[in-house]
């Protein structure tokens, strides 16, 4: 697989204006500018969206959210009733409590987590997963394509998450059980501030898009009516 040889392929599917999915790995070696938030770590998506190879760590992640979903630390005891009975996004703090037990947030082992747009990247060997922020166009396309040699009901999920979970927990789960589902994210409405309001998550495992990848031109993408004028639309705004 080669990066350049993917990107022209989906700036040819999308268009050039298709923005270029963001990659995140994990290393003991710092890569990136080391960013500290004060709270939520995608704060820092503009700069990477505009190029810049960022970098976070234990002590750099603001959230503490953050940091747990990244794999830095243990869940904070307070995390279920924080979710529940401050943000109001689950009823009870135990059925925070019961879905995280059943997630099983991996503890990362490496020091540093990294963000950089794919163009800024040398190789797809060391990622954990593709992130795509996606107008509902694009989604169309990106989930047609997960879903044209797969027919599991779960080949693309949109699970309740936070932004961090829905992209770098649950991706990371994925990509290291060689697991086949993509995810849809940005439904948290405390991420949604940082991006603008018509784009969502589409995030894919390296698992599955080692096998996507040699599929994108049998798929629709690629002649087919419907595709072309969706891409002429995309082409326009």
């Amino acid at each position: 697989m080669e990066i350049n040889e993917f990107i022209n392929r989906f700036h040819e599917a999308f268009t050039e204006r298709a923005e270029l999915p963001i990659a995140f790995w994990y290393s003991d070696r710092l890569e990136g500018e080391l960013k500290k938030t004060a709270g939520c770590m995608f704060k820092a998506f503009r700069e990477i969206r505009d190029g810049k190879v960022i970098s976070v760590n234990a002590e750099s992640i603001g959230c503490g959210g953050g940091k747990f979903y990244a794999g830095f630390t243990e869940m904070s005891p307070y995390v279920p009733t924080f979710v529940s009975l401050k943000e109001k996004y689950r009823k009870t703090p135990e059925m925070v409590t019961a879905q995280l037990t059943e997630l099983n947030v991996p503890r990362n082992d490496k020091k540093y987590l990294h963000f950089a747009r794919l163009d800024k990247v040398e190789s797809f060997e060391e990622l954990e997963a593709l992130i795509f922020l996606v107008t509902p166009d694009i989604l169309s396309g990106l989930a047609t394509w997960a879903f044209f040699d797969n027919g599991d009901a779960n080949a693309v999920s949109a699970p309740f998450g936070s932004g961090c979970n829905n992209t770098i927990t649950r991706a990371t789960i994925e990509n290291r059980k060689n697991g086949k589902s993509c995810i849809i994210g940005f439904f948290d409405p405390s991420v949604r501030p940082y991006f603008e309001s018509n784009l969502l998550s589409f995030t894919i495992p390296m698992s599955r898009f080692k096998e996507m990848y040699d599929t994108m031109p049998d798929c629709c993408l690629y002649g087919t009516n419907a595709w072309g004028k969706i891409k002429e639309r995309i082409g326009r705004e």
